[in-house]
């Protein structure tokens, strides 16, 4: 199974940033973290969007995970707009039953095993939904402009615990 993981942002664009955190920062570690995981079983190949604070496009990032031939694209996301907890999201047209299992599966394991409010699963046009060849799935990990949910960004034993309980879903 091929897992192409897509740090969100970088270089010139921050994502959201709050405190001096940045959401750039903070999905490269949690990626780095969900690959780390995933190596671990046989038979899983990953691949990253990116491994160090560089700018991409929207196209780089699909076309990378589309000519590597990936079987999965997941997307690593910090939210902001005043919320808490955790959401995810998969393409709003026509989404395969793929990636309704997928979805289902991965999201229902990480909020499992992490104490945040579940916003849910939801549908979504995002480029990166859309434009990948394979079952994708975005998710957004806590909401960095909200206090109780930043002090678990910045805390790298929670990332951690994020990112495993990904690589297990």
């Amino acid at each position: 199974v091929k897992i192409f993981i897509d740090a969100g942002h970088g270089g010139s664009d921050p994502g959201a940033v709050s405190n001096g955190v940045q959401e750039k920062v903070m999905t490269l570690d949690i990626s780095k973290r969900v690959e780390r995981y995933l190596n671990q079983y046989r038979g899983v190949t990953t691949k990253m969007s990116r491994t160090n604070d560089k700018t991409l496009t929207l196209a780089q990032r699909t076309n990378a995970a589309n000519n590597w031939k990936a079987d999965f694209f997941f997307s690593v996301h910090i939210n902001s707009g005043g919320g808490n907890g955790v959401e995810s999201f998969i393409y709003n047209n026509k989404p395969t039953q793929d990636e309704i299992n997928k979805q289902k599966i991965i999201h229902d394991h990480i909020t499992s095993k992490v104490n945040d409010r579940d916003r849910g699963k939801k549908r979504a046009n995002f480029h990166v939904l859309r434009e990948s060849n394979m079952t994708a799935m975005l998710f957004e990990y806590l909401f960095v402009d909200t206090y109780s949910d930043r002090i678990k960004l910045t805390n790298a034993s929670y990332r951690d615990k994020l990112a495993k309980a990904t690589a297990e879903g």
